[in-house]
């Protein structure tokens, strides 16, 4: 008899806005078909929520906009939906794992109460490297990443002021903040959070390849953005960054792969308990 494929539930969280991060990460799912099949949910376009029960998998997706806000029905049913996957790994042996992704994981820090959700004073967007914390580099999320490790990050808000005792509440850590900036006072942000052994959560866009990077950089308000902002030589840079094979390539073949491979591992294990 074969393995039983387990079931990924993917919240859809661009609200139609175009976007290449769907297709980055349909493409990384699919790798990975004889163990998983997949579904899709508009969570923000149509109110689409799976149903608990009937997954063991869901990566919850970026998206645009304000993570403070919503319109008193999606968000509601996501957050519910949160609750869920938490309530359900507090009383089941067979746990449920969850990806959050920049948006996502916001909403997660803002609903859970782990941190501050803030404005940035302007956008980040780029190639930019990730440093792991203690907790981060014995995390299995990370596993063949090096430290710092380089990843895609675009965002107007971030998550800031970790709340300890909330975190020591939940057995959440804080595995990853962003870069080091010694020429500034600001306080760094929170990139990444293992919320509990099942469910974790990055600020930045692990499903990030270098097609769907070149797509965004070739937007003529894109590149003529990000040239104000930063300046040519800035924007040459991220150019470079596409082809090296260290950067957003190897945290895209490594990170989601390595969140669906522990959790293909713990299910099969599990099966195994059952039927010895």
């Amino acid at each position: 008899m074969g393995k039983r494929k387990l079931h990924l539930a993917i919240l859809d969280m661009y609200d139609g806005e175009p976007n290449q991060g769907m297709r980055c990460i349909r493409e990384i799912v699919e790798r990975f078909n004889e163990d998983i099949s997949y579904k899709i949910f508009d969570v923000r376009g149509k109110a689409e929520l799976p149903e608990i029960r009937d997954f063991d998998l869901f990566i919850s997706t970026g998206g645009p906009g304000n993570p403070l806000e919503g319109d008193g029905n999606w968000d509601l049913k996501y957050f519910d939906f949160l609750d869920q996957v938490w309530i359900w790994n507090q009383n089941h042996s067979r746990k449920k794992y969850l990806l959050l992704i920049c948006h996502s994981y916001q909403m997660a820090c803002r609903h859970f109460g782990l941190g501050q959700i803030s404005k940035r004073k302007s956008t980040s967007f780029g190639v930019f490297a990730i440093h792991k914390t203690s907790d981060g580099m014995q995390d299995k999320l990370f596993r063949n990443l090096d430290n710092p490790f380089w990843a895609v990050d675009s965002r107007d808000f971030q998550v800031l002021k970790p709340d300890h005792k909330k975190f020591k509440l939940l057995g959440s850590k804080i595995i990853a903040l962003e870069k080091i900036r010694n020429h500034v006072e600001y306080e760094r942000a929170i990139m990444a959070i293992r919320f509990s052994d099942e469910i974790v959560g990055t600020q930045f866009h692990p499903e990030a390849d270098p097609v769907s990077f070149l797509a965004h950089l070739k937007k003529p308000e894109v590149r003529e953005k990000i040239i104000a902002l930063k300046g040519k030589a800035k924007f040459r840079t991220m150019l470079e960054d596409l082809v090296d094979e260290n950067k957003i390539y190897k945290t895209n073949e490594v990170l989601i792969p390595n969140f669906l491979e522990n959790s293909i591992r713990k299910h099969r294990g599990r099966d195994l308990e059952v039927l010895t």
